[in-house]
């Protein structure tokens, strides 16, 4: 007898979202809280206004909010990632490499030359590694 593994989450481009599913998987992927009587953060309309598009993950059309990353964009040949996303009982199945894939095939398709990513150390396996990153130089300036 087989057992039938899950089919991995579906991926779409610019994926439909309310405010409140980014913010309950914000929370759960990078360990905050989320206090559904606080007003949402309004998502939609700043990633509207900033940015090139996002790729959202859920198992079937209407199912939960699994992953996300988010492609900004600086109008011509440079994309950069922020708040890649994966909810914890999705992890280390790859859905996250999946997501960074498909948000750097949909920045080449706009023309996009580079994409660029920052992370916190602990991840360095993942963005160069699984992911296909390099390593390069760069700054920060806390504002």
């Amino acid at each position: 007898m087989t057992t039938s593994q899950p089919s991995p989450p579906d991926l779409h481009w610019r994926g439909g979202f309310t405010d409140r599913e980014l913010d309950a998987l914000h929370a759960a992927a990078f360990g905050g809280t989320h206090d559904p009587d606080r007003p949402a953060t309004p998502w939609r309309a700043r990633l509207e206004r900033h940015s090139l598009g996002w790729v959202c993950a859920r198992p079937a059309p209407g199912g939960p909010l699994l992953g996300f990353v988010n492609v900004l964009w600086d109008g011509g040949v440079h994309a950069f990632l922020l708040d890649t996303a994966v909810a914890p009982a999705a992890r280390h199945a790859g859905l996250g490499t999946r997501l960074v894939a498909e948000a750097a095939g949909n920045a080449r398709a706009a023309g996009c030359d580079w994409l660029h990513v920052d992370f916190e150390p602990h991840l360095r396996g993942y963005y160069l590694d699984a992911c296909g990153f390099r390593p390069t130089d760069a700054g920060l300036l806390r504002l």
